[in-house]
């Protein structure tokens, strides 16, 4: 099969696209034909070595295709059958294997997972929408829902809305009937959330985030902040939070270690929330919210597996609004 893999940690230019073994599906396991794959800012780390990983690996944790064989003891699906990939495999003991981080991915041709993650998908949903989800709107779900209890009504605050899980927890807040802040160095990306839904946007280069926050909530406060920037948007993060309310934090890109600011914590009696990609059900009820078309992802753009040193590029740019998938 031909997959993308790299051979040594570094840039886009050691992505390689080359000939690989097929993989083949053993007991309980679904061989599945990739028609799309999508990137998250999982595949730049691992790329780049932070984790470094066994060599070759191929990348990717996100796809969607059809069912091209099954393994043994394998029932319930039909060979032809178009799915989407979960990509958390729970190992047990609480810890999960993520697909092109603990094994190979799916920026190939063919990918053999087990069948408990193998999911249909509706004609409706296109294998470039499907395949656009499944990672940033299972972490999404599992910090709003399942870590912070997402109330109807409720207000969202979501950082840097290009990225996918601010993307994910924009539609996820809105599916849920919550209200949602969202903010971006970019105008343009701004306009384009409130067509997606947002209730109120700021500019964070360039506008005033409390005074956004103070107008749109009416000097209440953000009930829940969406929190994976870090060092750069942790004190406004704690400054901006309604009393009780919650911070869910599943990374911080900018930075791990900013000033605690214990003092609005206590003062607020708020609730520091941290946050992994998320399990099994945490995937099911992002899967139901998509399957349902309550929630739609959001894709970027489109490019040829080929491309795929063009698609980083693109990503670790910063100039994405959604999700940048891959053709197969």
């Amino acid at each position: 099969m031909r997959a993308v893999r790299i051979h040594e940690d570094g840039g886009p230019e050691v992505l390689v696209l080359e000939e690989a073994p097929d993989p083949e599906p053993g007991p309980g396991e679904v061989l599945v034909r990739l028609r799309a794959s999508a990137l998250n800012h999982l595949d730049i780390w691992i790329r780049k070595g932070l984790p470094s990983v066994p060599k070759p690996r191929i990348l990717g944790a996100d796809g969607a295709g059809v069912v091209e064989a099954l393994g043994d003891g394998v029932t319930g699906f039909d060979l032809g059958e178009r799915v989407v990939l979960n990509p958390g495999i729970e190992s047990g003991g609480g810890r999960i294997h993520v697909i092109g981080e603990h094994g190979d991915g799916t920026n190939a041709e063919l990918i053999a997972l087990p069948a408990t993650n193998v999911h249909p998908i509706p004609e409706a949903l296109s294998f470039e929408e499907a395949a656009a989800f499944p990672l940033v709107f299972e972490t999404a779900y599992r910090m709003l829902v399942t870590r912070a209890g997402l109330r109807e009504g409720e207000w969202v605050l979501a950082w840097g809305i290009g990225g996918g899980v601010s993307t994910a927890a924009l539609a996820i807040a809105k599916a849920l009937d919550a209200q949602v802040l969202v903010t971006s160095s970019s105008d343009a990306k701004l306009e384009r959330a409130r067509e997606l839904g947002a209730d109120a946007t700021v500019n964070h280069a360039t506008g005033d985030v409390k005074a956004a926050v103070q107008e749109a909530t009416e000097g209440r406060g953000i009930d829940v902040v969406v929190e994976n920037v870090g060092e750069a948007t942790w004190a406004t993060s704690l400054q901006v939070a309604a009393a009780g309310g919650r911070i869910t934090v599943c990374g911080a890109t900018s930075g791990p270690n900013p000033p605690a600011a214990l003092h609005r914590i206590w003062w607020k009696q708020l609730s520091i929330l941290g946050s992994t990609m998320g399990t099994g059900e945490d995937f099911a009820g992002a899967y139901e919210l998509v399957m349902s078309g309550r929630a739609r992802p959001v894709v970027d753009s489109v490019l040829p597996l080929e491309e795929i040193r063009a698609a980083h590029e693109r990503l670790e740019a910063g100039g994405q609004l959604g999700k940048i998938v891959l053709t197969i």
